[in-house]
């Protein structure tokens, strides 16, 4: 069974690189904005609290296969590196995630309970390192799988957003 959801991840994963498993850069204007001041530093409690409840929220649109809503919690220069798939885009995280909602449209997503760990990135936002579990119907039964993740957030004027997803023991 673990198989069948690795290969679902895996079709994800490689539904996420190009041809030529490179990413191609999104464009999303000639000029940068200029860098946000640093916002103020949470506890370490408050930032343990934001990322669980980003990743509930986030993963609550995963289940609920809304593309849109899910995507809203990525930063446009994101970077998703797979351990199977190699390096994806944004645009290519997006066609990654409907394929694999059309092709799997039971898959379901869970945390690992206590496996979520959280750090702090000085001037940036967070580390999100934890397990998950993917699961769907096959044949009538249920197929789970588990993998690592870290993602890195980006905190700018109360906005979090993750900028890079590291995917990986599928």
């Amino acid at each position: 069974m673990r198989s069948t959801i690795a290969t679902l991840l895996l079709l994800f994963a490689l539904s996420a690189t190009t041809a030529h498993g490179q990413s191609t850069p999104r464009q999303t204007g000639t000029t940068s904005p200029p860098p946000a001041a640093a916002p103020k530093p949470l506890t370490k409690e408050e930032l343990y609290q934001t990322v669980a409840r980003l990743d509930t929220e986030m993963f609550a649109a995963f289940n609920a296969h809304d593309v849109n809503k899910l995507m809203a919690y990525f930063a446009d220069n994101l970077e998703f590196y797979h351990d199977k798939g190699g390096l994806g885009n944004f645009a290519q995280t997006k066609e990654g995630f409907t394929r694999l909602f059309t092709q799997s449209p039971d898959i379901t997503r869970t945390l690992v309970a206590g496996t979520l760990e959280v750090y702090p990135v000085k001037n940036y936002g967070a580390m999100h390192i934890a397990t998950q579990r993917f699961c769907h119907v096959e044949n009538g039964r249920e197929d789970c799988g588990n993998s690592k993740f870290v993602m890195v957030w980006q905190q700018q004027a109360g906005t979090w957003k993750i900028t890079r997803v590291v995917s990986y023991d599928h």
